[in-house]
């Protein structure tokens, strides 16, 4: 039997922009905000929004591609923006459905300002450190990525969609960034691990997004139908939290995004559908 998340609130975005949530990263320095971005078919674009849904207007992240972003993490800043940057906002542009993107690249920016009003689209100061990267073992579709704040790598973990693959956790170290506005050479990934989730797209048991508590001790991945906790162990390693995952099947229509509100409480967020707009949902759900 799994245990089912306890819903807590519940609101849609506001902004007509927002129609395919695919990554959501609560603020660490605006209280209040979360940052989300949409899927593939969108520019490189951040929306700020909050619990209610509130349209707090965009931010054009300048020298980004957005070829299929699929999550967000805020978290130690890479070298180039210390010590000026306290914490950046981690835009994984890893979505790669049929497995054959030579490489993907994950952006980092210092945690903006949000605009002042709904309709602003602002420029983000500062052009973005850039990582371009691949897998030890070959391309994988990503949807789930997370920085940690204990050792400040970055760690990303396999759909597991695609043919059966297994969910796998690679990890990149910090030293690996390039300073901005400057080309780097693809960096090769480590494998941490194989997990223990057993895909099954009929089901939904497909990983699509992750995130870190902000005392880097616990982990959540989440698939479109459950919650699965994990504690963070040495080099990154994820040992099972909860003996079964946190059921959330039919709370959301396309569900992918995940982050910590607090030590067990969770913001989700689902892309729109032709009747109704993307939703926001706040759960709890504890190791």
């Amino acid at each position: 039997m799994f245990a089912t998340a306890l819903l807590l609130f519940q609101a849609t975005f506001q902004s007509p922009r927002l129609i395919e949530s695919s990554g959501v990263a609560v603020s660490h320095a605006y209280p209040g905000v979360l940052w989300t971005h949409n899927d593939s078919g969108d520019g490189p674009y951040l929306y700020a929004t909050d619990l209610r849904g509130t349209d707090r207007g965009a931010l054009l992240v300048p020298g980004a591609q957005a070829i299929d972003w699929e999550d967000m993490s805020l978290g130690p800043c890479p070298l180039a923006f210390v010590p000026r940057a306290r914490s950046c906002i981690y835009l994984a542009d890893t979505g790669d459905n049929l497995e054959f993107r030579p490489f993907v690249t994950v952006y980092a920016i210092p945690e903006p300002p949000p605009p002042e009003r709904a309709g602003d689209t602002l420029g983000t100061a500062r052009a973005p450190a850039v990582l371009r990267l691949r897998y030890p073992d070959g391309p994988h579709d990503v949807e789930a990525a997370y920085v940690s704040p204990r050792d400040t790598a970055l760690y990303l973990v396999s759909k597991g969609a695609l043919g059966g693959s297994a969910v796998r956790l690679y990890r990149v170290d910090r030293p690996a960034w390039s300073i901005p506005d400057t080309t780097m050479d693809i960096v090769v990934a480590t494998l941490v691990q194989t997990l223990d989730i057993r895909p099954s797209p009929e089901a939904g048991r497909v990983v699509t997004a992750g995130a870190i508590r902000t005392d880097g001790s616990l982990v959540a991945l989440r698939t479109y139908s459950e919650i699965y906790l994990f504690y963070s162990g040495v080099g990154g390693r994820l040992l099972p939290a909860r003996e079964r995952p946190c059921n959330i099947a039919g709370l959301e229509i396309g569900g992918e995004a995940i982050d910590f509100l607090d030590d067990s409480t969770f913001v989700l967020t689902s892309e729109a559908s032709s009747r109704r707009r993307g939703r926001i949902d706040t759960v709890t759900c504890s190791p």
